[in-house]
């Protein structure tokens, strides 16, 4: 038996543009003390695992090469050349490896902290996953976030998952104290996720293993990608399962998908704001604001964009309407 780390980088992070770009996604950018999160969620993870498993798109598997070639434990690579969503990566991953090899999924653009109390997490979900079960990590909630999904619990048990909630509805599930906020990390062996992947998508689970099985070099086939439905894994087997058990954490998590949870974070690590909590990101030019408070002005060479910090969900919005050469 194999432990590996999934890592997923796949996405965009359409709500840190125009940071954040296709070609560029958030989870490459240096931004944290001259690495990228990439780099540090395979360096976090590897005192752990036995082998590290990159699933990433064609425009990104390289710069997955290039970050990891200090991590001395041993590389996979498998390419994407068609986004299918999360339940087909962890497939892909599953199909990978033995079926008793241990799969810890975690995507590449959070921002752990608290190593300890991460490895501790860890090491509970392996020891759970090793009797079969499916195992999520939910972190405690610092405070009531509206930008994550939530995981009702009970000691290890899942009652049940929530949406994204509205601001009420938030900060009802923090005074509760029985939701966690959904951190998007899994645990389980390959072979115990196949079987429910089996049995919940029979689709999905078919068109992914064939999609596998003409694979090149672990690149994906376009076209059997193409015909795979696109699901989440939440949607596909965690929500349904009856095997979902919740490892509590109690580490700090961020996944760094907003303005406002970059701000907070390099505000904490000394980055100016004026009198007002104003932030400028991206340029050394003399900036002032007046009359605002809590805004943000990000600056790259093609791109201004200006916000509310508690306004910064909506950057989707602009991010959805922008025309391909800006993406």
């Amino acid at each position: 038996m194999k432990i590996y780390n999934v890592i997923l980088s796949g996405g965009v992070g359409s709500r840190l543009w125009p940071l954040s770009r296709k070609q560029h996604p958030k989870q490459f950018l240096k931004l944290f003390s001259g690495k990228a999160l990439f780099e540090l969620t395979a360096e976090r993870n590897q005192k752990v695992v036995d082998q590290i498993m990159v699933v990433g798109n064609k425009d990104h598997i390289e710069w997955s090469k290039q970050l990891l070639n200090e991590i001395s434990i041993p590389k996979t690579f498998i390419t994407e050349t068609a986004a299918r969503n999360t339940a087909a990566a962890i497939a892909f991953a599953a199909l990978a490896v033995e079926p008793s090899d241990i799969l810890i999924i975690t995507p590449s653009d959070h921002l752990i902290q608290n190593q300890d109390a991460y490895e501790k997490a860890l090491k509970e979900a392996i020891e759970l996953a090793k009797k079969d079960f499916l195992v999520t990590f939910g972190v405690v909630p610092s405070k009531p976030e509206t930008g994550y999904g939530y995981i009702e619990y009970e000691g290890k048990d899942v009652l049940s998952f929530r949406e994204k909630p509205n601001t009420e509805t938030a900060q009802e599930f923090l005074e509760r104290g029985t939701f966690l906020w959904n951190s998007g990390m899994f645990c389980f062996k390959a072979g115990v996720l196949l079987d429910e992947l089996k049995n919940y998508q029979p689709e999905l689970f078919e068109k992914c293993n064939y999609a596998w099985q003409i694979s090149e070099n672990h690149c994906l086939n376009i076209d059997a990608s193409l015909k795979i439905p696109s699901i989440s894994i939440d949607y596909a087997v965690m929500e349904r399962s009856k095997k979902i058990k919740v490892v509590p954490a109690h580490f700090r998590w961020n996944d760094l998908g907003s303005f406002e949870s970059l701000y907070d974070y390099l505000r904490s690590t000394g980055h100016p704001v004026d009198e007002n909590g104003n932030m400028l990101i991206g340029t050394g030019i003399f900036t002032a604001f007046v009359g605002l408070r809590n805004s943000i002005l990000v600056y790259t060479p093609d791109a201004l964009l200006i916000l509310h910090k508690e306004k910064s969900q909506d950057v989707k919005k602009v991010y959805n309407l922008l025309p391909d050469e800006f993406k």
